[in-house]
């Protein structure tokens, strides 16, 4: 066997630009971008040789560790998990910044490959700088916090044993069924260590996404079910877009009269115009998709977690005899809630529930009601969105606008606060995909970061990020990081003067606004000073406007679109109009109501609750 002496940094990076993926019968680089921060954890060794091969895996320059890793994260969505991001950091704080990402990551089902620098495995410098100690557990650092947000975890401390854990992350951001983020640990003084590898390692290896197929008993259980439903259900999960079983899904629900209702996971699965579409479900979806659920006696859950936005918190499902089959390449997915599991690859497994089915079709009528709901509902979202010049727009009135001036390839993406329930609501589908609201771990901050990355996967079309002013101050350093790459950007601000959808929760369970709203925060200012959000992003290279009239904002966003670089307008929002649904959520409230909070309101938010189902 022919051997090579390598450092482990030489091999990490020849294994990493060997990895190829097959998407379609075209070979790429498994790993289509790496972003790096770096310090005395990852500058000498692992940083050197990231240089050595970024003409294969091009290394982008983040400004916050979290940002970049979030990046990385959007990279891997927008490639609809075929392609992988790499994020490395130094020791210490530079690594526990990237476990919000991680978060992330782990939440949606999401590859992320992270290296981060770690303390000598010699002791012999100990403590070293940014090191924290535990004096009873000398080799516990800060990276071991990564364990529960990662899907495989690993400390080198030996160079052959990236022999085995190479492998084995490679194997982890490539499953269907156990995808996420993977942490790699790598000691400082470990990384510049030699060993003789055998070349055989580092060959050109070509990956295929793996289609599970699920148990034909299983699927002959899911055929009985169907054949005997008369009000079936579709809940389309962001698993159909992963298994890109989009056109089979449009296909057959329109054969079987099947309705269709999405997650935000899944929306655009469906054309907004396809005839079974009948709109996204649950506490951020519409009343159409909803009242469907409510009736349902069969829900076939495609590719999703059911999580409870998507099921009102387990209230939209209020037949007492609906039987649910889950369709998931994930078993701890597919066995949720007493489900029958239909433990495969979605494409697959509608393949051979269609052949299954014969002749088989659902009521017309079914098909119908859906139909008239889901016209109620796309004339309130028009309603909404309905343009009234001289008023301080809404979310809505934002949200129409954008949909409006949306080309071929366009991405539109937000996360946190108020715009991903004003996003899912009234989206009108265009086009397939390229629609990501992060809210499977609903982090602040994501969209100004995630777009960039959404960016680097999208380079010839737009990237359209929303984000709330809450948001944007959390994280928006990569406003920079776009206009420093060259990853053009149109980043929307939707300013309403602080957390108004926490607000508008903080009233609705009957207690006051508090530390939500610019306004109602402790200060002892003499003024309430604002942000200019224009100048802070003209400040980080970014052009663009404030628009004093949401019906200037078909203009500006032409002349986003003409700019050679990031376009940041700003819009200022009226933080008392929300669009909404007849859909309940359970959040904590008190069991005794004291005096300072409205027992109205509580006891409105409690009625819900009966129609939540039990014993799952």
């Amino acid at each position: 066997m022919k051997t090579i002496k390598l450092t482990v940094s030489e091999a990490i990076a020849r294994y990493l630009a060997a990895q190829k993926i097959d998407i379609d019968g075209k070979v790429e680089t498994l790993f289509g971008c790496g972003f790096a921060i770096f310090g005395h954890g990852n500058v000498t060794c692992l940083g050197q040789q990231l240089h050595n091969i970024q003409d294969t895996i091009p290394i982008w320059r983040g400004q916050n560790e979290q940002s970049m890793a979030v990046a990385a994260v959007a990279y891997a969505k927008a490639n609809k998990r075929q392609r992988i991001g790499i994020a490395s950091t130094s020791i210490g704080p530079g690594a526990t910044n990237m476990i919000t990402a991680a978060g992330i990551a782990h939440t949606n089902r999401l590859p992320l490959l992270m290296f981060a620098g770690d303390a000598h495995v010699s002791r012999l410098p100990d403590p070293v700088l940014q090191q924290v100690e535990h004096a009873h557990q000398p080799s516990l650092s800060v990276n071991d916090a990564f364990k529960p947000v990662t899907r495989f975890w690993d400390r080198i401390t030996h160079p052959a044993q990236l022999m085995q854990s190479l492998p084995t992350a490679i194997a982890t951001l490539t499953d269907p069924a156990n995808c996420g983020p993977v942490m790699i640990s790598l000691p400082q003084d470990i990384q510049g260590v030699a060993y003789d590898y055998p070349e055989a390692l580092f060959e050109e290896c070509i990956h295929h996404i793996r289609r599970p197929e699920a148990d034909t008993r299983s699927i002959e259980a899911a055929i009985s079910l169907l054949e005997k439903a008369e009000k079936p259900l579709i809940i389309a999960g962001g698993g159909v877009h992963y298994s890109e079983a989009n056109q089979l899904l449009a296909e057959f629900a329109q054969r079987r009269n099947i309705p269709v209702v999405e997650t935000i996971a899944g929306r655009s699965s469906l054309l907004q115009s396809h005839p079974c579409n009948m709109g996204p479900i649950g506490v951020t979806g519409s009343n159409s998709a909803n009242a469907m659920a409510a009736e349902c006696d069969v829900l076939v859950a495609i590719g999703t977690r059911l999580q409870d936005f998507t099921t009102g918190s387990w209230s939209v499902f209020r037949n007492p005899a609906v039987k649910i089959v889950s369709v998931n390449v994930a078993h701890m997915d597919a066995i949720k809630h007493r489900a029958m599991a239909v433990i495969g690859d979605a494409r697959h497994t509608l393949v051979r529930l269609d052949s299954g089915l014969g002749e088989w079709q659902a009521d017309q009528r079914w098909l119908e009601k859906g139909q008239a709901e889901v016209a109620e509902w796309k004339s309130l979202c028009a309603n909404r969105g309905e343009i009234v010049a001289g008023q301080m727009a809404s979310y809505a009135q934002v949200i129409a606008s954008v949909n409006a001036v949306q080309e071929p390839g366009d991405t539109v993406l937000t996360a946190a606060g108020g715009l991903p329930a004003e996003l899912n609501m009234n989206w009108q589908s265009k086009q397939l995909g390229k629609f990501d609201i992060e809210f499977g771990f609903s982090c602040m901050g994501y969209e100004v970061a995630g777009g960039w990355g959404a960016k680097i996967a999208n380079p010839d079309n737009e990237v359209v990020v929303l984000v709330g002013d809450g948001s944007y101050m959390m994280m928006n350093s990569d406003i920079y990081s776009s206009v420093l790459t060259g990853h053009k950007m149109i980043v929307v601000v939707c300013d309403n003067a602080g957390f108004a959808v926490i607000n508008k929760l903080q009233n609705n369970s009957g207690n006051p606004s508090f530390n939500n709203m610019l306004a109602d925060c402790r200060s002892q200012a003499d003024e309430l000073v604002r942000v200019d959000f224009l100048q802070h992003a003209q400040s980080q290279g970014a052009y663009g406007e404030h628009l004093s009239d949401i019906s200037d904002f078909r203009a500006a966003y032409q002349r986003a679109k003409e700019s050679p670089r990031t376009y940041v307008i700003v819009v200022d929002i009226d933080s008392t109009k929300w669009s909404s649904c007849d859909c309940w959520w359970d959040v904590g409230l008190p069991e005794v109501v004291r005096e300072d909070v409205d027992e109205a309101q509580v006891a409105a938010m409690n009625a819900g609750r009966v129609h939540q189902r039990r014993g799952l």
